[in-house]
């Protein structure tokens, strides 16, 4: 099953890859690999703000990340020339999560996003990653995500 016919089984369409919001680019090819800048949680509604820990729980801080699995995976369509099939694998993500200093579920939150990729992409949705706490993130956002993907 190709990438495309995978996310419209589960109901998404990857949007169009959002725009930079300040002086960066999105991503950036090195040979293969395109390295993807942070994508913030964001839904049809706006930005997903809130404080793990405080005031928003682990499941809503893992739709948040899978929110920015989308966006990162948007991005990598507009890398690959509107072509998602050129992807071959997710290398690797981070994940940041607007935390409280005693909240340690960081790893649960960032399991939104790869969760996802591995559901919408199968094996090659299998990756490294790291998910730290941030004291803040920009705009207030729940979560961000940067990621690698092999591509061909």
């Amino acid at each position: 099953m190709t990438f495309t016919a995978r996310l419209s089984e589960l109901g998404v369409t990857l949007p169009d890859a959002p725009a930079p919001a300040a002086n960066y680019v999105p991503f950036v090819q090195v040979g293969n690999l395109v390295h993807v800048s942070g994508q913030i949680s964001m839904g049809p509604d706006g930005l997903i703000t809130g404080k793990l820990g405080a005031d928003m729980d682990v499941a809503a801080g893992a739709d948040a990340a899978k929110t920015c699995a989308i966006s990162l995976l948007a991005q990598v369509k507009a890398a690959c020339g509107g072509d998602i099939e050129r992807l071959v694998r997710v290398v690797k993500l981070v994940g940041f999560v607007n935390s409280t200093a005693d909240f340690t579920d960081q790893p649960k939150v960032i399991n939104g996003a790869s969760d996802f990729m591995v559901e919408a992409l199968g094996d090659a949705g299998r990756h490294a990653r790291s998910a730290v706490s941030a004291a803040s993130l920009p705009l207030g956002v729940a979560v961000e995500i940067e990621g690698i993907f092999e591509i061909k």
